[in-house]
């Protein structure tokens, strides 16, 4: 009689947490420090309502990504194609998974919003981590600031999403009712987020803590203008150099293998397969027109 544990599957919900777990193991194995955002730990920590999450969402210096990627990859996870073009979609994390799992890795070497230089970020954020247990291992959690800023900054990113307009109204009153609002100020002003946390942080200060708001960089603000993968690469075809134009466009046109695997990464790759995902993609373009256009009448307004 055969076994049935032996066809056993994990669930979401089990295999992200059970994820932590491996991933705490491998970072501590090799001696390099991690901690882990959003996801369970943020229910745990009382800063989202109780949710599965899809991922694990682990952060690293970034002299310590490849060594973090390559732990996993010996362990069978493979990074996952991602879009080459780094100046229209700018990178902050690799991503890895694994046929035998049902969730992915996240690896985070730098976070959106936050403009310090990485490694002296990631410096300031492992000084404001504290220790939590999560599935039998102990792992490293962001302090409460930290971790409100971390999800204030994710929210802010999409704030016309209802579930995002939801989690900042939690955080709000959260951050009122346990007086965190100067903590979260310290941890922007270090990690250069302040421009970017800005329309969450600034009616929670009290006047005489009230900073000189700076600029957002030109990187935030595409993100928050291009809600639409084409939107973004408009915008950042109007930004380009005009020798850099002529190469962009072809790329948006006819993209590099690893954006039509980035979608899917069993997609049929042959000349037909390719013509094919090509074909739905411009359609999805053209069906995204209006939402284009109201990105790039932000984007001039």
């Amino acid at each position: 009689m055969s076994n049935p544990n032996e066809n056993a599957e994990l669930s979401v919900a089990e295999g992200v947490l059970l994820g932590h777990a491996l991933v705490a193991r491998v970072a501590a194995e090799l001696g390099i420090r991690a901690f882990f955002i959003k996801g369970p730990v943020s229910v745990l920590q009382g800063l989202r309502k109780p949710k599965t999450s899809g991922d694990v969402d682990v952060f690293v210096s970034p002299q310590d990504l490849d060594a973090m990627v390559g732990a996993l990859g010996e362990k069978g996870w493979r990074k996952r194609p991602v879009d080459p073009d780094s100046k229209t979609f700018p990178k902050h994390s690799v991503t890895v998974d694994h046929s035998d799992w049902p969730c992915c890795i996240d690896v985070h070497f730098r976070f959106p919003g936050m403009e310090a230089p990485a490694s002296g970020c990631f410096e300031t954020m492992w000084a404001n981590t504290e220790q939590l247990v999560l599935a039998g291992q102990d792992i490293r959690v962001p302090s409460k600031p930290l971790a409100i800023l971390f999800l204030a900054l994710h929210a802010l990113r999409s704030p016309d999403l209802p579930t995002c307009r939801e989690e900042l109204e939690f955080l709000t009153a959260l951050t009122r009712e346990e007086e965190l609002a100067s903590g979260i100020l310290e941890l922007s002003i270090s990690t250069g987020s302040l421009a970017a946390v800005r329309p969450f942080l600034g009616d929670l200060l009290a006047a005489s803590l009230v900073p000189v708001w700076p600029e957002a960089s030109t990187e935030w603000r595409n993100r928050l203008l291009a809600q639409e993968p084409g939107s973004a690469r408009i915008i950042a075809l109007v930004q380009a150099p005009w020798h850099e134009k002529p190469l962009m466009l072809l790329r948006a046109v006819f993209p590099a293998r690893q954006v039509l695997l980035s979608r899917d990464v069993h997609a049929n790759m042959s000349l037909r397969g390719v013509l094919v995902q090509n074909a739905a993609r411009w359609g999805r373009f053209l069906r995204a027109l209006p939402k284009i256009g109201r990105d790039l009448r932000r984007y001039c307004g």
